[in-house]
């Protein structure tokens, strides 16, 4: 994959600083999200956003998703993937969470970004389709794969914030070890990163804020400690301790 070209701008700060929630707002009246510790924890004490990439790891129904589509939502992005300046919506599903929050953004940032939504991208190629500039290639026309990369190419090229909901869902091994080479390019090019993701490969990357989420909130860890790691590890050395525990044996 060819590198990210980005316009030539620095910035002092990141494009967000800290994430709050606005304790007047009728967010804190709904069980969910709320009801989720890592939510809970971002109500109660905020969070400070690194520059550079940070990777939010957990389980399903973690919160990590909810976290980063709010984020995203609140600073303008579209909620359904894409920039701050194409809006589309098939069917809205996200949480009030993105109403209520408040961003600190770094002085002299400029709004730019992008919401890359692993399970809502293809509602987004066609919207794009529809209102294709010369650089957009056909993505209905590519792979699954193809398509997130080419969006990559084309939509990761200057200073903003990006958000990212499992990216890896569509990528193969060596495609995830590009995007972290794009990302890496993000960050040299003054931009900042906000990624959930299950991928220990992507979670990998050096120089990465790592917050694992689970029943405890969020937590600042390293990549060795990571849950996900020792699990993967434990099992490419011996799957048959894992998978006994999930299929009849006597079938």
């Amino acid at each position: 994959m060819p590198p990210t070209r980005f316009r030539a701008v620095d910035f002092d700060q990141p494009p967000v600083v800290r994430v709050t929630v606005d304790p007047d707002t009728p967010v804190q009246l709904h069980p969910w999200p709320m009801s989720i510790p890592a939510v809970a924890q971002l109500a109660a004490e905020g969070l400070d956003l690194d520059p550079g990439v940070t990777f939010l790891v957990g389980e399903n129904g973690s919160g990590k998703s909810t976290i980063v589509e709010a984020v995203a939502t609140r600073y303008g992005l579209s909620p359904e993937g894409g920039t701050p300046f194409g809006r589309h919506s098939t069917r809205p599903t996200e949480s009030p969470l993105g109403a209520a929050l408040r961003l600190r953004r770094g002085v002299g940032t400029g709004r730019w970004g992008f919401f890359l939504r692993a399970e809502t991208m293809h509602g987004w190629y066609t919207f794009t389709e529809e209102h294709a500039g010369p650089r957009d290639p056909a993505f209905h026309e590519m792979s699954h794969g193809e398509s997130f990369l080419a969006v990559l190419r084309t939509r990761f090229d200057s200073p903003g914030l990006y958000c990212l909901d499992e990216p890896e869902a569509a990528l193969s091994f060596s495609s995830t070890l590009g995007l972290i080479a794009t990302l890496d390019d993000v960050v040299r090019g003054g931009g900042q990163v906000l990624c959930a993701t299950h991928s220990p490969v992507l979670a990998a990357m050096p120089g990465a804020t790592i917050l694992e989420v689970g029943e405890w909130g969020l937590r600042r860890t390293t990549w060795s400690e990571l849950e996900l790691v020792q699990h993967w590890r434990a099992y490419l050395d011996a799957p048959e301790r894992y998978l006994r525990h999930v299929l009849d044996q006597d079938s």
